[in-house]
């Protein structure tokens, strides 16, 4: 029996690495990130908060209230008028119910913007309202 030498012939494809399922995973990575992220709205201005001594850190805040100093409310960028707040807070809220909110109320605003932002909250059964401080 004459015992041949089988030639193997390899295509230059076996030696490639198959990148497919490493970006099936890498995009399946970001849709997870961007489902699952947190996304705050900002209010717009700059506020001078007024300073404490003590205060606790809120890792869930997604809304945020800004009351400038001649009682102008802020959210998401856009000027809002008193009568217009628990709408706006209604729908912010809505987007994102676990989040929770937090007032930037400036240092010489007076109490009656405070006031008209914290009882709209609480007429939707918001508890979760902080009240943001520097330190």
């Amino acid at each position: 029996m004459r015992r041949g030498i089988r030639r193997v012939q390899r295509d230059s494809e076996d030696g490639d690495i198959n990148l497919t399922p490493m970006l099936d995973v890498v995009f399946i990575m970001l849709i997870f990130f961007i489902v699952t992220a947190t996304f705050i709205k900002l209010p717009g201005i700059e506020v001078r908060k007024p300073v404490a001594e003590t205060g606790v850190k809120k890792p869930t805040v997604s809304l945020i209230v800004a009351i400038s100093a001649n009682d102008e409310i802020w959210i998401d960028k856009k000027r809002i008028d008193k009568t217009a707040i628990r709408a706006h807070i209604e729908r912010l809220h809505a987007e994102n119910p676990l989040g929770t909110m937090a007032i930037q109320a400036h240092g010489e605003s007076t109490n009656d913007a405070y006031m008209a932002v914290l009882s709209s909250a609480r007429a939707l059964g918001l508890t979760q309202v902080a009240i943001s401080i520097d330190e």
